[in-house]
């Protein structure tokens, strides 16, 4: 998810967060911003630096946090519906390549206006939506509403994913059935748990999962880490204190481990925790 704006002012943060690794490709790129011009520049400028590298370009219109939607971007967009429309206009007249559009069921109870809004944005020339089923003023509490999501299935002609509280193979499933969506977004749930895909494709496949161990999660969390501090600024080594964090969720001794790496003054300070938990949960 990354600002337009950002992009178009230069941010050297902004740039970094767009860099794709060789393993990635061919891959999507999210933008944010309620700006049209601004939204067809940095499209056509991501296309030329990427080419065939990136897929689709995918325009956030549902990101609830009030430093984005204070600016009238994410799900503000979901209050001006004709602008938003315009906003993904602008992406599709400017890509070569398709676009989509990820949205929530609306702003608040009152303005639950998922089905327009997903028609408006495949009159404007969207190819695919995704919707996260709570509005705006829940942003991640409650429960997501599934039903919105098979409405919008059934009112628009373009593909659908559905999004929300899909942590589990059985979820995806369920979100799968329940709704007739295309296909399935998993955003928190792969927090901590990126074997959740795994999870899901056995899931969809009829075949048996096996759960990593303890020690295989901390594995891939020692990779995750190391792998960041490759591609990162090391400065930003805070930045991780939270992802390792949800790695050891339900392990013995994570609470002291958490507590350890939140007060990590250094990525090798840091590393040697990951290493010596390892070893504890052999």
């Amino acid at each position: 998810m990354v600002s337009a704006k950002g992009l178009f002012y230069g941010g050297r943060k902004t740039r970094s967060l767009i860099s794709v690794s060789p393993a990635e490709k061919p891959c999507a790129i999210q933008l944010f911003g309620s700006e049209p011009d601004i939204i067809s520049r940095m499209v056509k400028e991501l296309y030329e630096d990427f080419g065939s590298d990136i897929s689709m370009i995918d325009v956030n219109m549902g990101c609830p946090m009030p430093k984005i939607t204070s600016n009238g971007e994410g799900s503000a967009l979901m209050l001006d519906v004709p602008k938003a429309a315009r906003v993904m206009e602008a992406a599709v007249n400017a890509s070569p390549l398709p676009v989509s559009c990820k949205f929530r069921k609306g702003w608040d109870e009152e303005h639950v206006n998922a089905v327009e809004f997903a028609r408006a944005m495949e009159a404007a020339g969207a190819s695919l939506v995704t919707v996260h089923g709570r509005t705006r003023e829940q942003l991640y509490h409650g429960e997501a509403d599934i039903g919105i999501i098979a409405e919008v299935v059934n009112a628009v002609k373009i593909p659908v994913l559905g999004n929300g509280d899909v942590f589990s193979g059985e979820a995806a499933k369920r979100m799968l059935r329940e709704t007739g969506c295309a296909g399935v977004m998993v955003a928190r749930g792969a927090e901590g748990n990126p074997f959740i895909f795994e999870e899901i494709r056995a899931a969809l496949d009829g075949t048996e999962y096996v759960p990593p161990t303890d020690r295989e999660r901390m594995t891939e969390a020692i990779r995750h880490a190391e792998d960041f501090l490759k591609e990162k600024d090391p400065k930003l080594f805070p930045e991780l204190r939270k992802h390792m964090s949800w790695y050891t969720k339900g392990m013995r001794g994570a609470l002291d481990f958490r507590r350890a790496v939140n007060t990590a003054r250094s990525p090798e300070e840091m590393l040697a925790l990951l290493y010596d938990y390892r070893e504890k949960l052999s």
